[in-house]
C-alpha cells in the first residue's frame, strides 16, 4: 500500500485539506463529483467556485474515478456532504485497502436514519473496521485553512493509535490537531453547532444585540451538551473545540453560510431565496431538520432547534420564534441531580 493520500469531496474542504497535506509534501488524489469542477481543477488547478485563489500543487491528482481515489491509499478522508456519504462511499469502499485509515471530515446526520456518519460509515464497511475510522472536527473555515492561517481541531477515533496517526499527519505548523476518544461528542457538536448558527443570524439580523447572541451560543451548547451526552458523549468534549469552539467561530464568524441563512431570513427572505443560486448550501437546514427529529425520538429538551424547525420547515416568523424563547417557563440554569 503506497504512502498517498485520497481525498472524497472537492468542495471548499476538500479542497483546503488537500493544499494543506501538500503543502506539508504528501501526495495525494481528490475525486471531484461534478464534471465542470474536474475540468476546471484538471486545466487551472483551481475551483473558482469553492475555494477562489487557492492554486492546488502539482502533488495533488484529480479524478473523477472512486476507485483511482481510494486504491492503495494508506488515509482515505471522506469531505462530502454529510447527506451524500452512502452514496459515494458505498461504491467506494469495495476498492479500499483493507488497512487504509477512513476519516470522515463531514458535519451531520444522514437525514432518513438519522445515523451519525460513524454509524453510517460502519454499515458500509462493517463493524470490525470500526477501530480503523477517525472523526476530523473544529472551528475552522476552509478559506482560511487553505491559506495557511492558524486553526486548531480535533480527530477522534475508537484507536488512540489511529488517532495519533492521524494527528501525525495532518499536523502543520499552522494546522494544530488535537486528538480525543469521544467519537460521538466530536461529531455531535459539529452537527447541533449549524442549526444554533442559524438561530445566532436570526438574533443579529433583527437586530437583537450582543448579548442575545451570547445568551444563544451559551444555551445552545447546553441543548448541544444534552443530546450528545445522551448519545453517549463526554460532557468536556462539547467545551473543547468541536462543541464551543466550533459553535463560536459559526455563530459569529462572517464567513459562515448557517448565520448568513439566518441573517436571510430575519430580514425577511424565505429559505429558498437564501439559497438560491448558492453553490454550497448551509449544512444547517438539513441539520435542524435531522436534529430535531432525533431530539424527539431521545425525548431531549430542545427549544432552540425546536423553533429553527418551526421557521426553516413550518413557516413560522423569527420575531414569533424569538419571542416563544424568551416566554418559557422560567427554570434553573443548571438542572441539581
Amino acid at each position: 500500500m503506497n504512502r498517498t493520500i485520497g481525498i472524497i469531496g472537492a468542495g471548499g474542504w476538500g479542497i483546503a485539506l488537500a493544499r494543506l497535506l501538500a503543502d506539508k509534501g504528501e501526495q495525494l488524489t481528490l475525486w471531484c463529483h461534478g464534471a465542470d469542477s474536474y475540468e476546471e481543477l484538471a486545466r487551472k488547478r483551481e475551483s473558482s467556485a469553492y475555494l477562489g485563489g487557492i492554486i492546488l500543487p502539482p502533488a495533488v491528482k484529480f479524478t473523477r474515478t472512486l476507485a483511482e481515489a481510494v486504491a492503495e491509499k494508506f488515509l482515505v478522508i471522506c469531505a462530502v456532504p454529510s447527506h451524500a456519504m452512502r452514496e459515494v462511499m458505498t461504491p467506494a469502499a469495495p476498492h479500499v485497502a483493507a488497512q487504509a485509515r477512513i476519516i470522515s471530515a463531514a458535519k451531520g446526520l444522514e437525514e432518513e436514519s438519522l445515523k451519525t456518519m460513524g454509524e453510517v460509515l460502519s454499515d458500509i464497511f462493517g463493524a470490525s473496521r470500526k477501530s480503523s475510522h477517525g472523526f476530523l472536527s473544529g472551528p475552522t473555515f476552509a478559506i482560511e485553512v487553505a491559506r495557511g492561517l492558524p486553526a486548531a481541531v480535533t480527530v477522534a477515533a475508537d484507536s488512540e493509535e489511529i488517532a495519533a496517526e492521524v494527528q501525525k499527519t495532518l499536523s502543520t505548523q499552522n494546522f494544530r490537531v488535537y486528538t480525543s476518544r469521544d467519537v460521538v461528542g466530536v461529531q455531535m457538536g459539529g452537527v447541533v453547532k449549524n442549526v444554533i448558527a442559524i438561530a445566532a443570524g436570526i438574533s443579529d439580523g433583527l437586530g437583537l444585540g450582543q448579548n442575545a447572541r451570547a445568551a444563544l451560543i451559551t444555551r445552545g451548547l447546553a441543548e448541544m451538551t444534552r443530546l450528545a451526552v445522551l448519545m453517549g458523549a463526554e460532557p468536556l468534549t462539547l467545551a473543547g473545540l468541536p462543541g464551543l469552539g466550533d459553535l463560536i467561530l459559526t455563530c459569529a464568524g462572517d464567513l459562515s453560510r448557517n448565520r448568513k441563512v439566518g441573517l436571510d431570513i430575519a430580514r425577511g427572505r424565505s429559505l429558498r431565496e437564501s439559497i438560491a443560486g448558492a453553490k454550497t448550501v448551509a449544512e444547517g437546514i438539513r441539520n435542524t431538520r435531522s436534529v430535531y427529529l432525533l431530539a424527539r425520538r431521545l425525548g431531549v429538551e430542545m427549544p432552540i432547534v425546536e423553533q429553527m424547525f418551526y421557521v426553516l420547515y413550518e413557516g413560522k416568523n423569527a420575531e414569533a420564534a424569538v419571542r416563544d424563547l424568551l416566554h418559557r417557563s422560567l427554570k434553573a440554569e443548571i438542572p441539581q441531580n
